[in-house]
């Protein structure tokens, strides 16, 4: 049995920890301190513990409980960074009130990174599993996933369960996403003088119109039963050199959402039809597309091994109110199924994801760590 206040000691140390990603604000310190802190309690724990170096002085922490016999293997996976905490009074105080831990990650996702820890420790010390089971700390994720990417290079299980916030809900379905730049093209000519110059900036306004109506398009089209319709919206623009100059540029980048069946290629197709329209209307009007980092969608069955066997957990130690669910948000699960592992999410509940008042449930932590042990003996098998 996993008591409450080991749990919120432990999540009160991780939140304590600043691991905020040095990619999104400079001057973060990443993830190094808190994979100090996982490696060392997997170690305590009598773990095999690797400390994997990403790059830039970043870390992965993996730990291994070996199998005894010839059961299925199961990573349980957390990434360690965090978003920046512009705008929050006490981002790191670890306050605990009316069974919540407040401060930046408590949520997002140590509160998961915990519950992890903590079921790794008690089937550790338990009678051991039959299959290998893994807890992976993972860099970056609230960037580019490079955590995630550089252990897919060395690890790999039967199965995963990824630890991001679901309130208790076993999530087999998230949405992905693509992101692209358009740049309309002008001529650059003094402000007093419109015969010579083309507004670039006037240009662009017309690809905000046609965004607007691929929107429009999208939120009355194709639904995913799980996770709705694909979205887009413009994220940034810039454009222009001076006032009184006509702007000879103007750069506008899009985010697209993507369902299950879509792939970065459906925005460049979306895209190349919105250009190709506003060219056949005005000959005047240049623009060209270039594509950017984009996510698969994650779609695992509800049938499958991972999927059925930890909703069967969940109801043992939750109840019947345990269910299927998914996420508008992009996890790195979607990496792992990709490379041919299949993943589930599931974490404790809380609020305030990337906000300036996050916290998460500490009853959900340690309801998750328990689920987490019925599901590695059911899954892994027990010795």
């Amino acid at each position: 049995m996993i008591e409450s206040p080991r749990a919120a000691r432990l999540l009160a140390e991780l939140v304590k920890t600043e691991s905020i990603n040095p990619k999104l604000v400079p001057g973060g310190s990443g993830e190094a301190a808190m994979a100090r802190i996982v490696a060392d309690y997997l170690h305590q724990a009598k773990m095999e513990t690797h400390l994997v170096d990403t790059g830039d002085g970043r870390s992965n922490v993996v730990g291994i409980l070996r199998g005894r016999g010839k059961g299925r293997s199961l990573m349980l996976n957390g990434h360690l960074d965090t978003v920046g905490v512009e705008g929050m009074a006490e981002p790191f105080s670890a306050r605990i009130e009316d069974d919540r831990l407040y401060g930046r990650g408590a949520q997002d996702m140590k509160g998961g990174i915990a519950a992890a820890l903590l079921a790794a420790a008690e089937l550790a010390a338990g009678p051991g599993l039959q299959g290998d089971l893994m807890v992976a700390g993972v860099a970056d994720e609230e960037f580019e996933s490079a955590g995630t990417r550089k252990l897919l290079e060395e690890f790999r299980t039967d199965a995963a369960i990824v630890l991001e916030p679901t309130g208790l809900e076993v999530a087999t379905a998230h949405k992905g996403f693509a992101w692209a730049e358009i740049e309309t093209q002008g001529r650059a000519a003094h402000g007093s003088r419109p015969d010579e110059g083309l507004d670039a900036i006037a240009f662009m306004g017309r690809v905000l119109g046609e965004i607007e109506g691929l929107q429009a398009r999208l939120g009355s089209g194709v639904r995913h039963p799980s996770v709705g319709c694909g979205s887009v919206h413009a994220s940034l623009i810039s454009g222009g050199q001076e006032l009184s100059s006509y702007p000879e540029a103007c750069r506008l980048s899009v985010e697209r959402r993507l369902i299950p069946g879509e792939e970065a290629a459906t925005l460049e197709k979306e895209l190349q039809a919105i250009l190709a329209r506003l060219e056949e209307r005005d000959v005047r009007f240049r623009a060209r597309i270039k594509m950017g980092y984009s996510a698969s969608p994650l779609e695992t069955p509800q049938e499958s091994p991972i999927a059925a066997t930890l909703l069967q957990s969940a109801r043992k130690v939750i109840g019947a109110s345990a269910r299927f669910g998914a996420q508008s948000f992009w996890t790195d699960a979607a990496l792992l199924s990709d490379a041919g592992i299949p993943s589930v999410l599931f974490g404790p509940g809380g609020g305030g994801l990337h906000s300036k008042v996050e916290f998460v449930d500490l009853e959900d932590v340690r309801l998750c760590a328990e689920t987490l042990v019925e599901c590695a003996g059911a899954f892994c098998g027990c010795a």
